[in-house]
């Protein structure tokens, strides 16, 4: 269960369960590129000030837990998050812009709140993803 934390002036608890896919939905983060993808969102959200507390990549899409504070704007951290991302993936992964050419995300993603009462059931979905 998420910790409730405190700021100036302000208490919270904030979680969101994020999902976006690969353009066109390609199969393209498996292996080597999945668990790369795993350590860029992780140190994307520590330079950024949120955390991942669940991930999962899953061929063609990505699944996020997230904790962040209220500054935080949902469109600001999935545009950091899906850029960044990329960038350093095309980078480190040069392969990915043959198969996928110079886009690696599609614009569009899901996002939903997560309650104390389904924050189990949301984790336990995120890590189930793979045998999906």
């Amino acid at each position: 269960m998420t910790a409730v934390k405190q700021g100036r002036g302000y208490v919270y608890a904030i979680q969101y369960h994020i999902v976006w896919c690969v353009k066109d939905r390609h199969s393209m983060l498996l292996g080597d590129i999945g668990i790369g993808l795993e350590e860029i969102l992780h140190r994307i959200a520590a330079d950024n000030g949120f955390t991942i507390s669940e991930i999962e990549c899953n061929g063609d899409h990505v699944h996020l837990l997230l904790e962040c504070t209220p500054q935080h704007s949902i469109p600001n951290m999935i545009k950091t998050l899906k850029g960044v991302s990329a960038r350093l993936l095309f980078k480190e992964f040069p392969v990915l812009k043959k198969k996928g050419g110079q886009k690696l995300w599609n614009p569009s993603y899901f996002v939903a709140t997560v309650s104390e009462q389904l924050e189990a059931q949301i984790r336990q979905y995120i890590q189930h993803q793979k045998a999906r």
